[in-house]
């Protein structure tokens, strides 16, 4: 927690010290009240005037009314500077999720990041406002108020202490049995977020299955486990207030029964045994309150644990040196574009047994057209994967325009790159801003143009709004082919060097397909273009086909080529094809 707070704007210390001095005066006043309500109990008692009453009455109501004053202005602070810590932690937290590699997400869990996000940064901020409103005055305060009591009377003193004993082992005994439930209930709160979004992304499915039983029994039972470490830290909680009753009730007892003793021989004076009151009360609060925040701050201890765990992950996928450096010791590669070469590239998933890649070597020279087919699994998203760096290699090298990928910025490589994911994915927004999201300051002309090549500009304008349609939050207003079409135009408006796309064709019909690769074709000549697909149909075009299987390259080369040589290439074609439709095809 304490790295957190240190990573805040100086404008928040400031906040802390005025809450610091403000508690200071705060304290000062609320240990000067109880001996002017002596005073006043001792005036009274001795029949003193009125208006010396009066007097310290008006002395009493003015330091109430500061006190009040310092209490709004502590809370005001506190609330500012959790607040801002909160908003700051949020900040920070995004970011660095935005700079993890799939291997750093997946490490998490999706369902894990968003309650560190949100139910953790909450349980900061709370523990925050609590120590800067009660844990910096409560000790100040208890012992203040102890050195009043002491020149008063040791007597008392000593039931005081008693009583402080007695509910600090009571407070202590609670501490230990709640903080380890805190661990716990942030654990159970990933678990109940992972439900409740696997249930809301595969409705479809668990419907469509007649499943609901299932998810409702996978839901209660994580419900369950969290609702009773939450009943089971409620009620321990709980416990304080009737115990802490007894306690006050019985030391004010003892205090006016020993006090009146003590009034009799004439060691005390009834003015002394108020103030004494007041004083124990004090220290009692203080001490409750303390220990309230000795509780409550493990669980955000925990959060803020949990925090850092991500704010100080090391990201894999690093930027390079950058093509400025680059090019000042190898001036001769500034000319190349768009071209990709795999050298002898190696790859296995963290923490896997065994490599998904083996030993693949191809080179994609600028406009040419490199299709990947093979199986299920056999690693063809894997290879276009490793271009952007969503994952590095394990071995070999992958180089982009002549210089190796892991030496450029990853912006740099990005601005290279025109990716087109297996699942079209859309944000909130317009039609418009979701094919301008990779070109910020694409004109309305350029976001049609590219509508028209990925076949969406026929579609969009049957919207009443045209490209002004608002998308719904996942693209769920729109059916699958019309995601992959806006997805498409998205990576075509940025005009890169190299287009990606990852089966982004599958959800087309035959006829759309066709005339969104005779568009594509020519609006990308001269530049450098992977193809991942399923269907033949779709890649038989290419310049060059790399057949894969258990990720092994079984055969390179044309439509044609592979037809004659390539078993594996073979088999897929026929599977798809008629033989006379390939005869024909291979002419």
């Amino acid at each position: 927690m304490f790295s957190l707070l240190r990573k805040m704007n100086p404008i928040y210390w400031v906040c802390i010290v005025v809450i610091i001095v403000s508690i200071f005066f705060h304290v000062q006043i609320d240990l000067t009240i109880p001996d002017y309500m002596g005073d006043i109990v001792n005036a009274v008692m001795t029949k003193q005037p009125v208006s010396m009453i009066v007097s310290i009455g008006w002395k009493m109501l003015g330091l109430c009314l500061i006190s009040v004053l310092l209490m709004v202005l502590e809370n005001y602070l506190a609330t500012m500077v959790g607040s801002g810590l909160a908003r700051h932690t949020r900040q920070r937290l995004f970011q660095k999720v935005e700079s993890f590699s799939m291997e750093e997400i997946n490490q998490f869990s999706t369902a894990s990041l968003i309650t560190r996000s949100t139910n953790d940064i909450q349980q900061v901020q709370q523990v925050t406002m609590m120590v800067l409103r009660i844990a910096i005055m409560a000790p100040i305060m208890a012992i203040g108020a102890i050195i009043k009591i002491i020149g008063k009377s040791g007597q008392l003193s000593l039931l005081t202490m008693v009583a402080v004993i007695c509910l600090l082992l009571v407070l202590t005994t609670l501490f230990l049995l709640v903080s380890p439930k805190f661990t716990r209930i942030q654990k159970s709160n990933d678990m109940l977020n992972m439900v409740t979004r696997e249930n809301l992304t595969g409705l479809r499915v668990i419907r469509a299955n007649n499943a609901e039983d299932i998810q409702e029994e996978k839901f209660e039972q994580v419900n369950s486990m969290l609702v009773k470490l939450n009943l089971f830290v409620g009620r321990a909680m709980n416990l304080l207030n009737p115990f802490m009753n007894i306690v006050m009730s019985g030391l004010s007892l003892s205090i006016i029964w020993w006090g009146a003793s003590l009034m009799n021989a004439n060691l005390i004076d009834l003015g002394s045994v108020t103030a004494f009151i007041s004083y124990s009360m004090q220290i009692l609060s203080s001490f409750m309150m303390l220990t309230i925040v000795f509780i409550m701050f493990p669980r955000g201890m925990v959060s803020a644990k949990r925090i850092n765990e991500v704010l100080h992950k090391d990201t894999k996928i690093t930027d390079g040196i950058g093509l400025e450096k680059v090019y000042e010791s190898h001036p001769e590669l500034q000319g190349t574009l768009g071209e990709v070469e795999f050298d002898h590239v190696y790859f296995k998933y963290p923490n896997a047994q065994e490599a998904v890649l083996h030993d693949i070597t191809f080179t994609a020279h600028k406009g040419e057209t490199i299709a990947f087919i093979g199986s299920t699994g056999s690693g063809k998203s894997t290879v276009i994967n490793l271009i952007p760096r969503f994952y590095d290699v394990t071995s070999g090298s992958i180089k982009v325009d002549g210089i190796n990928v892991k030496e450029y910025k990853i912006e740099e490589l990005n601005n290279k790159i025109g990716y087109v994911p297996q699942k079209g994915v859309l944000f909130r927004g317009t039609i418009a801003s979701n094919i301008a999201y990779g070109k910020e300051d694409a004109t309305k002309e350029e976001i049609v143009a590219a509508a028209k090549v990925a076949q969406a500009h026929s579609f969009i304008e049957q919207f009443p709004e045209g490209y002004d349609h608002e998308i719904a939050q996942g693209g769920t207003n729109v059916s699958g082919g019309q995601k992959q079409r806006l997805s498409i135009a998205r990576a075509i408006i940025k005009k890169p060097e190299i287009y990606i796309f990852d089966d982004s064709f599958s959800a087309l019909d035959y006829k759309t397909d066709k005339e969104l690769r005779s568009q594509l074709k020519n609006y990308t000549q001269g530049v450098t273009t992977f193809i991942v697909a399923q269907r033949i149909g779709t890649i038989m075009d290419a310049d060059k086909i790399i057949v894969l299987d258990n990720g092994k390259m079984v055969g390179m080369g044309t439509h044609e080529e592979l037809l004659k040589n390539c078993q594996v290439y073979q088999e897929i074609a026929y599977s798809q094809l008629s033989k006379e439709e390939l005869d024909g095809t291979a002419k």
